[in-house]
């Protein structure tokens, strides 16, 4: 009568490491140094040094960042970066401050953003398989020639 139902065994996989914060540097926390590897990091304090995640950074409204470069699969700014930033995708809030160059594939602002450098847009990376060379010869040949049009005169 009060038995309990047998669940199916479900696949509980976490999150992609990628898309969430792991880490979190304390407001009022300074820290030099080397960061790198997978995961998240949220940024509430000041960090000085370089920045080298296979993942997300996030730098909020009190955080500030010091470093020669940041590179990240995603930057989300809300504080204060002095630094060149290289990512997947790059969002500067309504908040955010950015002294420094920045190369992206995918790139957002909002109302009030502030940055002080140029932006690279990149292509997004394509398979090998998915996108031929065309400089290839099957490519050349498979595209039709354009010849110009004969006038009547």
């Amino acid at each position: 009568m009060f038995r309990r139902k047998e669940e199916s065994p479900q696949s509980l996989e976490p999150a992609p490491v990628q898309g969430r914060v792991t880490s979190i540097l304390g407001e009022g926390t300074s820290w030099k140094g080397e960061i790198s590897g997978s995961g998240g990091i949220r940024i509430e304090g000041l960090y000085e040094g370089v920045i080298n995640l296979d993942g997300m950074i996030i730098v909020d409204q009190k955080g500030r960042v010091e470093s020669d470069l940041i590179k990240a699969e995603t930057v989300i700014v809300a504080g204060a970066v002095r630094s060149n930033i290289q990512a997947k995708r790059v969002e500067i809030r309504s908040t955010g401050r950015v002294w420094g160059d920045v190369t992206t594939v995918k790139f957002s602002t909002e109302e009030g953003a502030y940055l002080r450098g140029k932006i690279q847009m990149e292509e997004e990376e394509l398979s090998d398989e998915s996108s031929p060379d065309p400089s290839t010869p099957e490519e050349k040949s498979s595209q039709p020639e354009l010849k110009p049009k004969n006038t009547a005169g």
